[in-house]
Order: structure tokens, then C-alpha cells, then sequence
């Protein structure tokens, strides 16, 4: 009796999707808010530290040049969508309108993988590690996001949504770290 032998499926392409999606999800809800001491903040915001514990648990379960191909097919997708919906919608394309958002999320991302591949090579008790890796590309995030749309960003209530996001977020990145390492 002879046996088949079972080809093995590469499964990363779904975490790949799956970031690539959620990528698109917050490109989406971007438009709907809700209101906190008087300032507008996006709905996107909560899901934008899933996005870099994904593209660690892609680094982490595959390898590193998996997690750069996510992040560059997600990015990829992110722009085409843009243009499709403003397409579709009939406005008009501005190139400076995803600019910003872009290299911030590329630029973020890379930054989160990079460190991230450090700490889990060299560092024995990761947790307060990641978890502050996670803080630092979030404000990497906002940071260059606000260098390239300091044009378009109303000062009169920035900073104060500044800190109520990072705030939000630092809630939202403790059961990611912990999730993180408890996944081996």
C-alpha cells in the first residue's frame, strides 16, 4: 500500500490577509467617531495596536521576512483601497490625503518588527519589553503622521486626543503583551 504524501500548507498567507484586512477595517471606520472630554477620536484607534501584535505573532510564528512581506502587501492594499473608494465615491485622489497615513503605518510597523526581533533574540524576561515596544511604535505612529499632516491638523484640540488615544491604547496593549507571550 502506498501513501500519498501530504503536501505542507504554508498557512502565513492567512495572517497576511488577516493584517491586511484589518488594515482595511480601520481605513474604514476612520470617518466614524465618538467623543471623549470634547474631542472627536476615530473608532480606527482601538484596532490600530492589532495591527502590530499581528505583524509580531506573523514574525514570530514564521519569520521576519514573512512579517515584512505583510506589511508591505497590507500597505500596498491600504493605498489601492483608498484609491478605489475615492474613486467609486466620484471625489478626487489626493496623494497627500494617505501620504501621511501611510509612512506612518510602514514606517511604525518596521520600526515594531525591527525591535521587536531584538528583544525576542536577546532578552530573556520580554514582557515589559514588548509591551513598551507597542507604546514606542504607537508614538512613532502619531509622530510622523502629525510631521506630514501638521497642515491639515486642527491645534486647537490635538494634543488633548493625542493623550486620550495613547491613553486608550495603553489599556488596549496589556492583554496584547500578554497574549503575545503566552503564545509560544
Amino acid at each position: 500500500m502506498t501513501r500519498k504524501k501530504k503536501k505542507n500548507y504554508e498557512d502565513c498567507y492567512i495572517y497576511i490577509a488577516l493584517l491586511t484586512t484589518l488594515v482595511i477595517f480601520l481605513e474604514a471606520l476612520k470617518p466614524y467617531t465618538f467623543r471623549i472630554a470634547n474631542v472627536n477620536l476615530s473608532y480606527s484607534l482601538i484596532g490600530l495596536p492589532l495591527v502590530y501584535f499581528i505583524s509580531n505573532y506573523i514574525c514570530k510564528k514564521y519569520d521576519y521576512k514573512k512579517a515584512v512581506a505583510a506589511i508591505a502587501i497590507s500597505g500596498v492594499v491600504f493605498v489601492c483601497f483608498d484609491a478605489i473608494v475615492s474613486f467609486a465615491l466620484g471625489e478626487r485622489l489626493m496623494l497627500s490625503s494617505i501620504s501621511g497615513e501611510f509612512c506612518a503605518y510602514v514606517i511604525s510597523q518596521f520600526v515594531n518588527l525591527t525591535i521587536y526581533v531584538f528583544i525576542t533574540n536577546n532578552i530573556d524576561n520580554k514582557e515589559i519589553f514588548i509591551y513598551i515596544n507597542y507604546l514606542f511604535s504607537l508614538v512613532t505612529y502619531y509622530m510622523i503622521y502629525t510631521l506630514i499632516n501638521l497642515s491639515k491638523i486642527s491645534l486647537d484640540t490635538y494634543w488633548k486626543g493625542y493623550f486620550i488615544t495613547l491613553i486608550i491604547q495603553i489599556i488596549i496593549c496589556i492583554p496584547l503583551t500578554l497574549l503575545n507571550e503566552s503564545k509560544k
